[in-house]
């Protein structure tokens, strides 16, 4: 029962839903993320951290990135709760922008574009 209360209070934030409904389409970075959700980068890092230690999400490095992206290989809660949600709220407001938005979701103009800014800004 301790399992299946983790995952639901994993599933009651608006942000980690987003979050998880964006890792749907495909696995993204933290700028990615930030991009589309709008909130700062600590908070995505924060939301991720939990999504982690839960087992809902899982990461991988690519190149300069850690990408996350669903662990379709979880205990058979996560497995059942994650197959249910890909199908729920894919209608709603806030979702269907998202989904519009990780399109211009580019890692290597946004995270580029960040170190460009934290360089000139250090001078």
């Amino acid at each position: 029962m301790e399992r299946l209360s983790q995952i639901y209070d994993m599933l009651s934030d608006k942000n980690r839903l987003r979050i998880l409904k964006l890792l749907e389409y495909k696995p993204m970075c933290v700028c990615e993320l930030t991009y589309v959700l709008g909130i700062s980068q600590p908070s995505v890092s924060r939301h991720l951290r939990r999504l982690k230690d839960t087992g809902l999400v899982g990461s991988r490095q690519d190149g300069f990135w850690s990408e996350y992206f669903i662990n379709r290989k979880g205990d058979e809660y996560s497995r059942v709760l994650m197959g249910i949600l890909s199908g729920w709220i894919n209608n709603d407001p806030i979702i269907v922008e998202d989904s519009k938005n990780r399109t211009h979701a580019c890692r290597e103009a946004l995270c580029n574009t960040k170190k460009a800014t934290n360089i000139l800004n250090s001078k």
